[in-house]
């Protein structure tokens, strides 16, 4: 198919008009704003999205490329990392760097023990990286981009690492190994503590993704929650990422990367010394750095404080076990392991779980999907108390119209998706996500 193409405007349109165009391809949008979405977007009230918008537009043209021109920039990201820092455990000698999102913090995080290990153990050739099986998909991203090879490690019947796996994956190539708190498919946290033993008496890096539940976890902690100890309170730990614009509730995209001291984040920087332009120096993936999300980030920490945070933790985890339970008393669902936090999947005993979510869309929920094994996943927020009812309503109406018309199954997106997950040759289903890709981004 040859792309259609949009040529560009001889004449400007009147602004009132561009506007109003706009707003009328937003409406056709996933519906956020009432809870009707399960993930991408972080909403803790109107009165605070208002209050994020000026804060981001009070800097909507500031450059954080170069913090000696915006000083309040430099101000803001410095303070914003130093509160992340206490929050995660670290200590006066903890560091880090603000980034566009928690994929630019794990790419940044990846770069940094790829090039320490070219600095410190220059006879590694082909570094190595352990992963769980259940770890972000912008690990694999950052292997691919940093020539890292993957080494990719099973999860137990819980859903958490194979710590003993991971022992037995290292070799004299590896620089670092990698757990989540939580992961997302499940919302589990991986046996930090254990992994970081191992890689603290073999000399590799360890890094924790904390980018779904850094801003939230140490509140959830506060509430009386026994949770294990998964930041820099845990020996061993040497990284970790965590998202502002999730649990932060900060403006996208906003993310940090902190490291234990300053003598790995080093590793990190970018410096070029002969360009006609001057020296040049970057501490991250882009050159301009938009200065909204950076002063969004600072605004909201300030105004939330440690006292809000905990009130909107209450009332996530309120929600979370509200739907918990209300699935769980649904006859053949299920919650899958033993989630620490508001991010969880369940599946069916007896219904086809992708079947379930095309009803689920036809009544107007979007619905994020998963595989190995099937199920489907929840992003719980403050957005979605007024909706819960509605949600498990419509959930168990979608489940008994299932189990009552097993073709369901062969119609819709859930064919599809249960076609992709059987075929053996992922590189098949990859071809097909190129092919989808491709056509997503056509005009």
């Amino acid at each position: 198919m040859t792309e259609k193409k949009i040529k560009f405007p001889q004449k400007g349109t009147d602004r009132a008009e561009v506007l109003a165009r706009m707003q009328s391809y937003r409406d056709k949008d996933a519906n956020w704003h009432d809870g009707r979405t399960w993930s991408l977007v972080y909403h803790a009230g109107d009165e605070h999205y208002e209050f994020l918008k000026k804060a981001h537009n009070m800097f909507f043209s500031e450059n954080g490329l170069n913090p000696g021109a915006f000083p309040s920039l430099k101000r803001f990201e410095a303070e914003v990392v130093s509160m992340a820092c206490d929050l995660l455990g670290g200590d006066a000698d903890a560091v880090g760097n603000m980034t566009s999102g928690g994929t630019e913090s794990i790419l940044m995080a990846v770069k940094t023990y790829r090039d320490r290990a070219r600095a410190q153990r220059p006879e590694i050739k082909q570094p190595e990286a352990i992963l769980p099986m259940t770890v972000h998909p912008a690990f694999e991203k950052a292997m691919h981009y940093f020539d890292v090879k993957p080494v990719h490690v099973a999860v137990r019947e819980d859903f958490r690492v194979d710590v003993e796996a991971a022992k037995k994956a290292i070799t004299k190539n590896t620089i670092l190994i990698v757990g989540s708190a939580p992961q997302y498919p499940h919302g589990v946290i991986d046996p930090i503590a254990e992994l970081a033993a191992v890689a603290l008496t073999n000399g590799i890096g360890m890094h924790v993704d904390s980018c779904v539940g850094g801003f939230l976890l140490p509140f959830v902690r506060k509430l009386g929650a026994k949770l294990p100890d998964f930041d820099f309170r845990v020996p061993g730990v040497t990284s970790m990422s965590a998202d502002l614009h999730k649990y932060g509730f900060t403006a996208k995209g906003a993310s940090v990367v902190l490291y234990r001291n300053r003598d790995l984040r080093r590793f990190q920087y970018f410096q070029y010394t002969d360009w006609p332009g001057g020296l040049f120096g970057s501490p991250s993936m882009c050159g301009t750095r938009p200065g909204g999300p950076i002063a969004a980030a600072w605004a909201t920490f300030n105004a939330i404080g440690i006292e809000g945070y905990i009130e909107i933790a209450k009332r996530i985890m309120e929600n979370t076990k509200k739907l918990q339970d209300g699935i769980r008393a649904i006859p053949g669902l299920y919650v899958l392991g033993e989630p620490v936090m508001s991010v969880f999947a369940f599946a069916s005993e007896n219904a086809d779980i992708f079947a379930v979510a095309d009803q689920m869309e036809a009544r107007g929920w979007h619905i994020d999907r998963q595989q190995n094994p099937a199920c489907l996943h929840l992003m719980v927020t403050p957005a979605h108390t007024p909706i819960l009812d509605q949600y498990l309503s419509d959930l168990r109406e979608s489940v008994a119209y299932v189990a009552a018309n097993p073709n369901a199954a062969t119609q819709g997106a859930a064919a599809m998706y249960g076609m992709m997950a059987k075929i053996p040759d992922r590189t098949q289903v990859r071809a097909f996500i190129q092919q989808y890709m491709d056509t997503l981004y056509d005009v």
